[in-house]
């Protein structure tokens, strides 16, 4: 398993460990396998060209996580070649199920339900504590040669990333 960030963000004001590098604005996107709601495998190649927002969340099923993924598919319409991928442990069934119910098209959820590496490369997976095995609150913009553009790990995991910043860079 890779290095432990200890206390890197909170929940609540309570310090939370986090696995893996704090990936930055200049570093190569470390590629990654997730599953999307038809179960089909998702690459960081499967959108190669595009940019890419990361939207990472702990479930789907909290206010924030639920909003934040609405405020990013109202903003996708305004974003030409880019593509938002909002990821979270939550099973492909449930992901799809929330889609439905919200009217959610513009972004496409995956699921990390069967393995730990998106989250331990892309620094987001929680160790210890109640959120054991969830992600972190994140975005990342990665543009069309792989390389990050844009990096926020959410000091507060119940708060909202900075929007207009990840919008910013996905335009720039």
């Amino acid at each position: 398993m890779a290095d432990v960030r200890t206390g890197a963000v909170t929940l609540k004001g309570g310090p939370v460990d986090l696995v893996g590098p704090e990936l930055k604005a200049g570093d190569k996107a470390p590629d990654f396998k997730l599953q999307a709601n038809d179960l089909s495998e998702v690459t960081l190649a499967t959108s190669a060209g595009k940019t890419r927002i990361l939207v990472v969340v702990p479930s789907l099923d909290t206010p924030v996580c639920h909003a934040e993924t609405k405020k990013f598919n109202e903003a996708a319409a305004g974003l030409a070649n880019t593509e938002i991928l909002v990821v979270s442990m939550d099973l492909p069934f449930a992901q799809g199920r929330f889609c439905g119910a919200e009217g959610i098209e513009a972004v496409k959820t995956l699921s990390a339900h069967q393995c730990t590496g998106f989250g331990e490369s892309y620094g987001v997976l929680i160790k210890g504590g109640p959120l054991n095995r969830v992600t972190c609150r994140a975005v990342f913009v990665v543009n069309g040669q792989d390389t990050i553009t844009h990096a926020e790990y959410v000091g507060e995991i119940a708060e909202h990333p900075n929007y207009d910043a990840a919008l910013a860079a996905a335009k720039g």
